[in-house]
Formats: C-alpha cells, sequence, structure tokens
C-alpha cells in the first residue's frame, strides 16, 4: 500500500467528539449510575442458575467467576441467601457435590476450533466460568437448621463457609478425631464417645490394603485414651504390637505432615488359645485362656460342629444323660441355691453348669461303644472312674430303649466331639477369661486367634467372648444403675467379620447369629457396642447391615458390592459412591450417627505399630 494510502486510512479514524462523550455520561448518570454489586453481594463466589427441565430436586446448579474457581473445592459447604430482594428472604446451607467445572464462553467446551488450538499446542485460553452442583442440606431458621420447604431463587448470592463454620453445620465436634475432610486443611472429622454414637455398632469395609487396619487401630487409640474398654478379635494377630510405636516409614512421615507423634497404646493385654502361639511373644502382658464348655449354648455347638438332624438327635441324648450323670454325682447342682438356678437355665443361650467335653466326650464314647457291642471303653474323666462310672452306666441302660440304634451316626458324632476335645483348649484350669476386668476403663484386651487355622474354633471363642462380655456388661450397668452412673463404656471389634458372620454362616448357625443380634439390640442400652471389620462385605448379609448404625467406607472396587451397600445404607449421596471405587489408601466415606452428612474423609495415619500381613 503507497503511503498516500496509508495516511487517508489513518485520516479515516477520528476521536469520538467530546460533547457525545459528556452526553453519554449524563445519561449514564440520570439512569442512576455504574452498575454495581448490591452490598448484600459482596464477598459471595457465585450466584445460582436457573433450572432447566435436567434439574433434580434437592440440588442446584451454581456458576462462579474463573478467579474464584480455585477457592472451592468437592464437599465445600455454602450459604445461599435467596430473595434478598424479596420481603421474604431465605437462607440456604448446601455442599458441592460435584464440580467445579470450568466452562468457555460463547464456545462449547468440545467445540472444533478449542480442540483444534489444544491439538496444535497454542496458547489460547477463552474467557471461562465455573460451575459446580450443590446438594441443598437445609434452610436456615432461628439459628437452627430444617428440611428445606423451597428452592433458591436464581440469581441468589452463594458464599463459601469457614472451615470452623463447616465443622460447626456438618456437627464434626467430638472426643475421637478420624481425619480430616477431603479438599480441606481445617475441617477435622470427630465424632464424640457419647451413648448416642460410640455403643452403636459400627462397619468397617473395604478391599485389602483399603487402610481398615489404619482407621481401626487409630480410632482404638482414642477410645482408650476416653477410658473405654476395648476387646479386639484379631484372626491374622496384626494388632498384637499396638502397645509399641509404628515404625513403618510411610506412616512416619504422614505423622509428620499431620503433626503427630508415633505411640504405641498404653495397657494393652494379648490372650492367646492354650497351646497356642501369639503373633507377638515379646509383648509384655501375655495371658493363655480355654475354652470353658459349659459356657457354651448346646444349640451353638451343634451348628458350629455342623452336625446334620440325625447326629443332632443323639447329640441331644448323649447331653441329657451327661446331665443326669453330673446331678446324680452332685457334680451340679450340688446345694439348693444352684438348684434354683438350674430352674432358671437358658440353653439358648448357656450350656450345663460344670458340664466340661471331656464328660460329654465320656457319655457319647459309651453309648457308641454298647449300640456297636463293643467292650466298655476307657474314660478319661474322673467324674467317670470308679462310682461315677456305674451311675453313668446305670443310666445308659435306663435310657436305653430310646437311643438311636445306627452306630454310623454315633461314630461320626463321637468323631467331631474327639477331633475338638484332642485339640486340649477345652476346660483346662486356671484358663478361664477374667470378663471383668477385661471390661476395666481404658483396657484394651487383643484375642490372638492367628495361630488356630480352624473357623470352627474361632466361632467357639466368638461364641463364649460374646456370652461373657454381655452378662459381665449387664452385671456392671446394674451396679452402676444403682450408684446412679454410667458404666464403663465398652466396644468389641470383630476382624474378618465375614467368616464369622456370612450369609453361608448364618443360615446353618442361626442361634449364634442370635447371640450376635441380642447383643446389638441390647448391647448398646448397657453401652456395649459391636464393630464388624471385613475385606468382603459381599458376605455379610442383610441381617448384619441392618445391625450397623456407622460406617466407614474403604475402597470397594466391585460394582455389585457398591449397589448393595447403597440399598442398606442410607444418608450417602450419590457423589460420594461414585467416588468409593476410586479412593486412595486411607480414604474413606464416613457416615456416623453425630454427624450432618457422610464426608470423604483422609483418615489420619496410626500412631501405633501393626503387624502388616503378607
Amino acid at each position: 500500500m503507497a503511503n498516500g494510502d496509508s495516511g487517508q486510512a489513518a485520516a479515516a479514524v477520528k476521536a469520538v467528539p467530546a460533547k457525545a462523550l459528556q452526553e453519554l455520561d449524563a445519561e449514564i448518570a440520570a439512569a442512576g449510575g455504574e452498575l454495581l454489586e448490591p452490598a448484600e453481594y459482596a464477598g459471595s463466589i457465585g450466584r445460582t442458575l436457573f433450572d432447566t427441565p435436567a434439574s433434580d430436586d434437592g440440588t442446584i446448579t451454581v456458576l462462579l467467576p474463573a478467579e474464584r474457581v480455585k477457592e472451592v473445592t468437592h464437599q465445600s459447604l455454602v450459604r445461599i441467601k435467596s430473595g434478598i430482594k424479596s420481603t421474604d428472604p431465605r437462607s440456604y446451607l448446601g455442599v458441592v457435590v460435584s464440580g467445579p467445572f470450568a466452562e468457555p464462553f460463547a464456545l462449547r467446551a468440545d467445540s472444533p476450533m478449542l480442540k483444534t488450538v489444544a491439538v496444535q499446542g497454542v496458547p489460547m485460553l477463552p474467557k471461562y466460568h465455573g460451575r459446580v452442583q450443590v446438594e441443598i442440606l437445609g434452610e436456615e431458621i432461628d439459628g437452627g437448621v430444617v428440611p428445606p420447604r423451597r428452592r433458591p431463587l436464581p440469581n441468589s448470592p452463594v458464599f463459601l463457609l469457614s472451615g470452623e463454620d463447616t465443622a460447626r453445620v456438618l456437627r464434626l465436634e467430638g472426643e475421637v478425631r478420624i481425619g480430616l475432610a477431603d479438599s480441606h486443611e481445617d475441617v477435622e472429622v470427630r465424632v464424640p464417645t457419647q451413648k448416642s454414637v460410640w455403643p452403636r455398632h459400627v462397619g468397617y469395609l473395604g478391599t485389602t490394603g483399603g487402610g481398615k487396619s489404619t482407621t481401626v487401630s487409630g480410632e482404638i487409640a482414642q477410645l482408650q485414651a476416653a477410658k473405654f474398654a476395648i476387646i479386639l478379635l484379631d484372626t491374622e494377630g496384626e494388632y498384637t504390637a499396638i502397645n509399641e510405636p509404628s515404625t513403618d516409614k510411610r506412616m512416619l512421615d504422614a505423622l509428620k505432615r499431620r503433626g503427630f507423634q508415633p505411640k504405641g497404646i498404653a495397657n494393652t493385654h494379648v490372650y492367646h488359645l492354650v497351646g497356642r502361639e501369639t503373633r507377638n511373644p515379646a509383648h509384655p502382658n501375655r495371658h493363655q485362656f480355654s475354652l470353658q464348655f459349659s459356657e457354651l449354648s448346646p444349640y451353638a455347638v451343634m451348628e458350629i460342629l455342623e452336625l446334620n438332624d440325625a447326629q443332632q438327635e443323639r447329640f441331644w441324648k448323649a447331653y441329657d444323660i451327661t446331665k443326669l450323670a453330673l446331678e446324680r454325682l452332685k457334680v451340679f447342682p450340688a446345694t439348693k441355691e444352684e438348684g434354683q438356678k438350674l430352674l432358671e437355665l437358658d440353653e439358648l443361650e448357656t450350656g450345663y453348669p460344670r458340664m466340661t467335653l471331656s464328660h460329654l466326650h465320656d457319655v457319647i464314647y459309651y453309648i457308641t461303644a454298647l449300640i456297636g457291642g463293643e467292650d466298655e471303653p476307657y474314660l478319661g474323666s474322673k467324674e467317670f472312674s470308679g462310682s461315677g462310672r456305674d451311675v453313668l452306666k446305670q443310666l445308659v441302660e435306663q435310657n436305653k430303649a430310646q437311643l438311636p440304634k445306627n452306630v454310623f451316626s454315633w461314630r461320626t458324632v463321637l468323631g467331631r466331639v474327639g477331633r475338638v476335645k484332642r485339640l486340649k483348649i477345652f476346660d483346662i484350669a486356671g484358663g478361664t477369661l477374667n470378663y471383668a476386668e477385661m471390661l476395666q476403663p481404658g483396657r484394651v484386651s487383643i484375642v490372638d486367634l492367628s495361630d488356630t487355622d480352624s473357623p470352627q474354633i474361632n466361632n467357639m471363642v466368638i461364641a463364649q467372648l460374646l456370652r461373657g462380655l454381655q452378662q459381665q456388661q449387664e452385671a456392671n450397668y446394674a451396679e452402676a444403675a444403682q450408684k446412679n452412673q454410667a458404666p464403663t463404656p465398652a466396644m468389641l471389634f470383630i476382624e474378618e467379620a465375614h467368616e464369622f458372620l456370612s450369609a453361608q454362616r448364618i443360615a446353618q448357625m442361626p442361634v449364634l447369629f442370635q447371640q450376635v443380634a441380642r447383643i446389638a439390640r441390647r448391647g448398646r442400652k448397657r453401652w456395649l457396642g459391636l464393630a464388624f471389620i471385613t475385606q468382603l462385605p459381599q458376605h455379610l448379609p442383610d441381617e448384619v447391615l441392618g445391625l450397623i448404625n456407622n460406617w466407614v467406607l474403604h475402597k470397594i472396587s466391585d460394582a455389585h458390592v457398591v449397589a448393595r451397600l447403597r440399598k442398606s445404607i442410607g444418608g450417602i449421596d450419590d457423589g460420594l459412591w461414585n467416588r468409593l471405587p476410586a479412593l486412595a489408601p486411607g480414604q474413606a466415606v464416613v457416615s456416623f450417627t453425630s454427624m450432618g452428612r457422610a464426608l470423604q474423609t483422609a483418615v489420619d495415619p496410626t500412631p501405633c505399630r501393626l503387624l502388616l500381613v503378607d
């Protein structure tokens, strides 16, 4: 272009006349001046959007300017001031359940132009805004929060709550700290140790490596400090060293980041069956114990031994003859007072007092020899030697006509009872569990079952513990009530709960499950709670899930399991369920009855040492 042409083009662009600008300023002033944000909107991070046909009840879309997007995170709590210019303003509380998402102005996010510049590496960033989806928690009225009766109006200002306000609204106060709310560095997830929360029952679910042991051991440490009595059924022995501070480098680094120090749990005691080892033989407080046959319901024993109907009939015949023999020999009842107790005996809950497994085995052995036409066998119990043998012989002869004749079924029952007897874990002198000691404030009792290698034995241990702890806590509660005091709260943690309470086992062992259900129903009123820990939640039946009030859900990858849990567990929104399969180790969805809503939580590292399972 020639120089003359350039000059003509430059001359064609003229300045705006000053008069025109003055007239424009005058019109703006006449209209009220420049458009300013109302004072009620000051400090807001965004505005509510109009609803669309795709809008859902209970949620609302909020748009944010680009410079405020970084301030909002998943699970952020917000306050929406609706209708601030109307005669009926309302204030709502909500939580961000999805987003924030970034959306460009004027263009679709997947437009060809934006795709092209992204692929070609051109540094072009169009103007954009943020979008979040907010679930309405409730409406603020007179300082409280009630279920929302309406939806916030469009273009209502949205304000971000502080960490302190978030903790208050979600009721995260309490003595037991679980961790930090994900995406929040200043919001601690805490639950109180009051009766309405912890003596209620807790479920710790998640796949292997998700962090269940870390969560459980950390909470045990805090409950112990709060003077709870803790009993832990440890099937792998990994908790038997929690009296020592953690030595794991990753755990130490995590503790340092959170401002905590490694520390062992005081007043821990390890229990193991006689003749079996503990995984931590160096523990300073070790106790051997034996099972007491008289503390086990005969119905539960038959279920655990998996006897069929014919075998159960033979078991009962032998059991009744054993009772008669012990009564005639004055083993029990030996006094009138004991005779009165016999009238109150409930065999669905307990066995016959002072009956040992050896007593029952001798009677079954004697009957089997008689039915099979064999010589009288050697009997091992001292009560059935000498004159006691004559009493047994007389009773068997008197009941011979009512005894089933098929010797093969008798031998099957004898074999199953004998197999348990040969383990030498029953009725050992001095091996009884002291439930009164186990339920002392601040005591942590770890029952190490890592060396049993038998689900049957584990189930017998659990059955005895359940009964013994329940009876002792009933007595503690009655004593405390007389003094107008609260009893010592207690929690029983059951590791690998699916092995004990699977749907198949419940079908086979209804009496044993009824003992669990009885504790679940009555125990909470007596300050005795149950905690079920499992890596295979798919094996827990609906009956067990229905007993649980509080949940700590670590990573669960199986979509079918997640779908089933969604039907059984209320109060967890869809966004959290969708995140469950992708949780990292140490993350969990936490839902306690004290909390305003479930939260994705970064669980605190445990300060104590765990013996990790290979």
